[in-house]
């Protein structure tokens, strides 16, 4: 009953609504090897970190499909089906189309209560429906046209394999049917990002090849008094999603961070990203120095702000082992005075994360590569799956665990075990991760020339052919990465175990012969540590001279 419920009628998640997912957008010319390419992280602390299938499917006429609450499984009511459905892999279909999110809110009053289209239902509902991203936007405004826009602000990246954009939506408040929205293209050798705070601002009215927007978009806000300008200036964000603190220490900083590994220019932003000053906002795309990998964005999907003033790992916060996370909440108040915490784009409460390529040069069903990975982006492994696989891996299916059950063999679950020993010791547990990390990404990258040459041979046979042999590699690869996660927790474990370092020798653990380690490395604490502990409890802990 539960798989039937997560393969007809869409995934019921809980996420943080303002302060939740983060997603790069790069197009063709940006990238090094042609292909689009977009990521995206789904953070929440109730989200369990699996791949989603919708099998492609004939409908008869008259069929309708329940819609149910992304965010809570909350039936929301019925929409006619159409004849023929796409086959889906988690975010990305047959045709490589793919789809991320990130949540904005804006105006409070714009939701509509009564309407059935919900934000992750209208992404997945729209993969199972559209070929390409123009095609995707339209499917979306029709679906909130038809039967209402459900959710709060909404920011879409839409990839295919030749066109990237990024969609902001919004509803028209109780009642009304339909969105507000401003649909932006990402020119060739751009990239952009957003990470849930509206980015779209002005825009030009008269480019259907790049822009794209609601005919009322502007009225709309005229008619609520919310704006008087003339039309070339109006700003969509702030007009309804307008700018605050919060977004833009929150969720500005995060596309400050990519922005600023891809451009040596970004530190005339840095007061924007901090939250000090809104006056000189960052553009909405930016040119690159180089064109990017796939495992360039696995890598940066992880990032805490290393290196910049907002490093996570070299304040106090951090404790002894230079730990870039802070539990929640994002803020904190001592004597009047209130602090944040930061939210960078690597976080522990991840539940899986993606990273597209669409290859227009290769047939859809091997053109496609969903890199998926689960938990904390920052300790996993993005596994390929290709678009056109016909099953997902057993580690990463759903019903394999859940938030409340524990699966041994659950991808989830593997990664957990290891991020969540190495926050507690992170410095230097991370390096070991970091080693297979490494391992594994440079043998995908590797392998994926060769498994797109052997599945196009297959291609020409047969398609279902090639389908069937994409599916063996895809699932091979997940459920052997899982085992290895497995295995490196438990070494983990026996290397760390009490604050010891076991010593090594050619990735064996040394023994004095006779079985027995020899004594562990017990490397203690930082300088600055140190200093802390003795500036705050100096006085308990002084060594003295004792009195005779």
């Amino acid at each position: 009953m539960k798989k039937l419920f997560f393969l007809l009628l869409g995934i019921s998640l809980s996420w943080l609504s303002t302060d939740a997912c983060t997603n790069f957008l790069v197009s063709k010319g940006a990238s090094a090897d042609g292909s689009t390419m977009i990521t995206y992280a789904a953070d929440s602390h109730v989200l369990y970190g699996e791949l989603y299938h919708w099998p492609a499917a004939d409908w008869a006429k008259g069929s309708m499909m329940d819609i149910n609450e992304w965010d809570t499984g909350k039936y929301l009511g019925r929409i006619n089906q159409i004849a023929h459905t796409y086959s889906v892999i988690g975010n990305m279909n047959e045709h490589q189309l793919a789809i991320g999110e990130t949540t904005y809110g804006g105006r409070s009053e714009l939701r509509n209560s009564k309407g059935i289209m919900d934000y992750g239902s209208l992404i997945y509902v729209t993969l199972q429906r559209a070929k390409t991203a123009r095609e995707a936007i339209h499917t979306m405004v029709e679906l909130c046209d038809k039967y209402g826009y459900y959710s709060s602000g909404e920011s879409m990246s839409i990839a295919d394999p030749n066109e990237v954009w990024i969609l902001e939506i919004i509803g028209k408040g109780q009642g009304e049917k339909g969105v507000l929205w401003v649909a932006r293209r990402i020119p060739e050798g751009y990239v952009s990002a957003h990470a849930n705070q509206a980015r779209i601002t002005t825009f030009p009215l008269n480019d259907p090849e790049n822009c794209l927007y609601a005919d009322d978009v502007i009225d709309f806000a005229r008619e609520q008094g919310w704006y008087k300008g003339k039309d070339k200036d109006f700003s969509f964000r702030d007009t309804y999603a307008p700018l605050a603190f919060g977004g833009l220490r929150y969720c500005e900083a995060r596309v400050w961070a990519f922005f600023n590994k891809v451009t040596t220019n970004m530190d005339e932003y840095l007061d924007y990203a901090m939250g000090r000053d809104a006056r000189h906002p960052m553009p909405l795309f930016i040119k690159p120095d180089h064109k990017l990998t796939p495992q360039e964005l696995m890598e940066w999907m992880g990032d805490h702000y290393e290196g910049t003033p907002m490093d996570m790992t070299t304040d106090l916060g951090a404790g002894p082992f230079q730990v870039p996370y802070r539990w929640r909440p994002l803020t904190f108040t001592v004597d009047d005075q209130t602090y944040c915490n930061e939210r960078a784009i690597g976080t522990q409460q991840t539940g899986f994360s993606f990273v597209t390529q669409s290859r227009s040069w290769l047939p859809d069903a091997i053109g496609g590569l969903f890199w998926f990975s689960v938990d904390d982006a920052a300790t996993t492994v993005y596994v390929p799956m290709y678009c056109g696989i016909l099953d997902v891996p057993h580690s990463f299916a759903v019903d394999n665990g859940d938030l409340l059950v524990y699966s041994d063999d659950a991808a989830f679950w593997a990664f957990n075990r290891v991020s969540n020993m190495c926050y507690l010791r992170y410095n230097y547990m991370i390096k070991d991760i970091r080693k297979v990390q490494k391992e594994y990404s440079d043998k995908f990258a590797q392998n994926t020339k060769a498994i797109d040459r052997a599945a196009q041979v297959l291609y020409a046979e047969s398609p279902v052919l090639a389908r069937e042999f994409l599916t063996g590699y895809s699932c091979q690869q997940a459920d052997a990465v899982t085992k290895r996660w497995i295995d490196l927790s438990n070494y983990l474990l026996v290397k760390y175990i009490d604050g010891n370092i076991k010593k090594e020798k050619d990735g064996m653990f040394l023994d004095n012969g006779t079985g027995v380690a020899v004594s562990p490395d017990q490397p203690g604490y930082s300088e600055a540590w140190k200093r802390a502990v003795a500036n705050d409890a100096g006085d308990k802990l002084r060594v003295v001279e004792t009195k005779k």
